[in-house]
């Protein structure tokens, strides 16, 4: 029989258990700056799409959409708002910002919240950053003055000439950035809207000499090469110019052929009906990761959206239920789970939003559940 004496059981007593690292990512709509000109056609009083969550009431009076920031309508383009957000963020256990990134005109565009902003902040090496390229069509939605007329402003689509200014001034100015996110060393690039990629690029094959041609160049700048990260949605996964006629899995091998390696999803609105309760949209959640194991080849990084509600774009909306921060928390352990019986890739879960207030679906604190959100990924990945 072994004696274990009261020295070792103290020991024992004081030993602290090692909470594992997890890398959550929240994705950042940089709408809501005060120094960017170009969005004033949207939103004129200057403090960009604040203004859509600020005059909710005075559009629709009495509508149950009555958000307030605690914050207030910040300036999330001032690097000292900006410190305060890392700040908060990375205290409740928030490591990255997926910045949506955006290029119209032969220009980007929205971008002064990530260069003036998140790249100034006197505290950025305490966050990770990465770009979803949000290379959609732009119509009248984010205007509520016209939001119910069809029309298209900028299209997201560019042909080879504008893909490659795009690739080799994102090389330079943020995958050599020293917080730039990377997975086995390579730069983590999300792509929103594959049809429009390859609708601007000339067709599939093109878009793979592209797509190809964009690796080889982030690996000429000394990266092993380009985390290609899909957007995982139905239009992304088939293209009538693809001939998946002689494979059993059409959507693995046209994801394969243009030379993804890792996908997330960007919301859940994307693959199930979100207009009922949260708790329902869990099941459907549950049964999407298990498709995409069974279907898929790439590492996919789970994904969890607090909610959904575009009201105050439209007026109305598809509107998810009882999204409750316990209810939040319960979809986080979900993702917590998925990651830890997916050991051979990175810990990666990613969050919509961090801000995105005109689709009901951010971390910030608010008035109706203070930082309720916040709270929930604090208790689930870092243990407090």
């Amino acid at each position: 029989m072994q004696l274990i004496s009261s020295i070792d059981i103290s020991a024992q007593k004081n030993v602290k258990t090692v909470q594992k690292e997890y890398d959550v990512a929240a994705f950042l709509y940089p709408a809501y700056a005060s120094d960017d000109p170009r969005l004033l056609p949207f939103w004129p009083k200057g403090i960009g799409e604040w203004e859509t969550v600020a005059n909710m009431q005075e559009r629709n009076p009495g509508h149950y959409w009555n958000r307030k920031p605690l914050w207030g309508y910040i300036n999330e383009a001032d690097p000292s708002v900006m410190s305060m957000e890392i700040e908060a963020a990375t205290k409740h256990g928030v490591d990255v910002f997926i910045f949506d990134w955006y290029w119209y005109d032969n220009r980007p565009f929205m971008e002064t919240t990530l260069n003036n902003g998140f790249l100034k902040a006197d505290n950025v090496e305490k966050m990770k950053f990465y770009l979803m390229w949000a290379n959609h069509d732009v119509g009248n939605t984010w205007d509520t003055r016209i939001s119910h007329e069809p029309n298209i402003i900028w299209e997201g689509k560019v042909d080879r000439q504008e893909f490659e200014k795009i690739c080799k001034r994102n090389i330079e100015k943020y995958f050599k950035h020293p917080q730039y996110y990377k997975i086995e060393g390579k730069p983590v690039f999300m792509i929103y809207d594959i049809p429009q990629l390859i609708s601007g690029l000339g067709g599939v094959e093109e878009t793979v000499s592209a797509l190809k041609w964009f690796n080889d160049e982030t690996k000429k700048a000394g990266f092993p090469g380009v985390d290609l990260q899909l957007t995982m949605w139905s239009i992304n996964l088939n293209h009538s110019g693809f001939d998946g006629s002689k494979t059993e899995n059409p959507e693995r091998e046209f994801v394969k052929k243009l030379g993804f390696t890792s996908a997330t999803h960007y919301q859940f609105v994307h693959f199930t009906n979100v207009d009922q309760d949260y708790m329902a949209i869990m099941e459907a959640v549950k049964k999407e990761w298990a498709r995409i194991d069974a279907n898929f080849d790439f590492k996919y990084y789970p994904h969890v959206s607090v909610g959904w509600d575009n009201s105050p774009r439209l007026g109305s909306s598809a509107v998810v239920k009882n999204n409750t921060p316990e209810n939040f928390q319960k979809t986080l352990q979900m993702a917590k789970e998925y990651v830890d019986s997916h050991p051979d890739q990175a810990p990666l879960i990613t969050i919509n939003s961090w801000n995105e207030w005109t689709e009901t679906s951010y971390l910030q604190p608010c008035n109706i559940f203070g930082y309720g959100y916040l709270e929930a990924v604090k208790k689930v990945f870092k243990g407090e």
